[in-house]
């Protein structure tokens, strides 16, 4: 009799596991699908010079205004903060002349990227899935497909080319004050004089660190753009799918970033291990 019981409670779990598997598999199918046309659009109206330019100034102009100051906001803490406890750590174990080094290599390789994506995500990607969803639940997507338009070239493309130009100076925004605060904090607060702060940040910091960083950030940028663009294409039943759709726009998003952010930077471990310059 336990067995029959322990079966009949678990033949519906298994079941219910499954269906979620398969309802996870469609979802990310269909998500690289629309990926895989957004860039197929984009691509081919470039070249055919036929690409909405002012769609993405407009949608370009709408992912600064939303992203920039608080870029700026989160970028100053967290450089004072990496600053601080890179400092604490060096003066205890009488290594100040790295400070510059292990500080400005933090913020470039892992800070600045991730502070992007989690901009992207919290801000850009959250607004596009809401304006996405609504337009979807006013039936406007439908009525694109009615006339003959396809969604994906009309509302995502430009919305990636916005992201694609707009991330890598997003990082460059958050990398600058954020080595510019950790420079403030090490030379007028812990004792690090200027020359030895910049030369030995010079000594570890190269431009593939930096273009590391930006490809990361592209990359995050894109995953955050076609999650967000997915989630508000398909929202249903009202205002309340929007919500859902634009929470997990933000979530989805951020967590895919996270995870690929693991595997890039393992490959960059691999493959372009840190010398010094």
């Amino acid at each position: 009799m336990v067995v029959d019981r322990v079966a009949r409670v678990s033949e519906p779990l298994a079941r219910w596991g499954f269906e979620l598997v398969l309802r996870s598999l469609r979802t990310f199918g269909r998500t690289l699908q629309l990926a895989t046309a957004a860039f197929t659009y984009l691509v081919g109206d470039l070249l055919k010079l036929r690409h909405p330019w002012r769609d993405t100034l407009q949608q370009g102009w709408f992912i600064v205004s939303v992203t920039a100051i608080p870029a700026v906001l989160v970028a100053i803490p967290f450089g004072v903060i990496v600053s601080v406890q890179v400092g604490s750590l060096t003066q205890q174990v009488g290594a100040t002349s790295v400070a510059g080094a292990a500080g400005g290599l933090g913020v470039i390789r892992q800070g600045a990227p991730m502070v992007t994506a989690l901009l992207l995500g919290g801000a850009a990607g959250s607004a596009i899935a809401s304006d996405l969803g609504a337009r979807t639940i006013r039936e406007e997507v439908d009525a694109l497909r009615t006339m003959g338009i396809d969604p994906v070239r009309r509302l995502v493309a430009p919305r990636l080319a916005a992201m694609v130009v707009l991330t890598p100076l997003l990082c460059l925004l958050v990398i600058f004050m954020g080595v510019f605060t950790g420079y403030v904090v090490a030379v007028g607060f812990q004792g690090v004089t200027p020359g030895s702060y910049l030369s030995s940040f010079a000594a570890f910091a190269t431009m593939a660190d930096l273009a590391v960083a930006i490809g990361k950030s592209v990359v995050f940028g894109v995953i955050v753009l076609i999650v967000a663009c997915q989630r508000g294409l398909e929202a249903t039943h009202g205002p309340k799918g929007v919500a859902n759709a634009v929470n997990a726009a933000v979530v989805i998003g951020v967590i895919a970033a996270f995870g690929v952010n693991l595997v890039i930077t393992q490959l960059v471990s691999m493959f372009l291990p840190q010398k010094v310059g």
